[in-house]
């Protein structure tokens, strides 16, 4: 059965749209993983800061090859560790890297284990 992955971030108020604008420039790697079944971006509507970032994957393997795979490598270019692709969409070369969105994040995991898709 299918695994879950939470990714929890903690945004200040004024940093809403900057997150949110930054996964819908998102080159969309995830969608083509190995794997991956499923994301979604949830926005909180009241009483909490904390954004969630819901990927789902066929299992614990898949989502672990995207982490040390594209991801790993995506972060690392958006940190100036690999200059070879370089096009993070801030223009020059070896610009200063964006403040992150997000004050803090925690990862949670789930193993789904009861589905039910919509009745037709």
């Amino acid at each position: 059965m299918s695994i879950v992955k939470i990714n929890a971030l903690t945004v200040p108020a004024e940093q809403r749209e900057v997150l949110e604008q930054r996964f819908a420039a998102r080159k969309g790697l995830v969608e083509s993983a190995d794997g991956f079944e499923w994301f979604e971006l949830l926005r909180p509507l009241e009483g909490s800061d904390r954004y969630l970032v819901y990927t789902r994957w066929r299992d614990e393997e898949a989502f672990q090859a995207w982490m040390n795979g594209p991801m790993k490598e995506a972060h690392q270019r958006a940190k100036g560790d690999d200059s070879e692709t370089g096009d993070s969409g801030s223009g020059a070369g070896s610009a200063e890297r964006p403040k992150p969105a997000a004050t803090g994040s925690e990862t949670w995991s789930f193993e789904v284990v009861q589905q039910a898709p919509p009745k037709k």
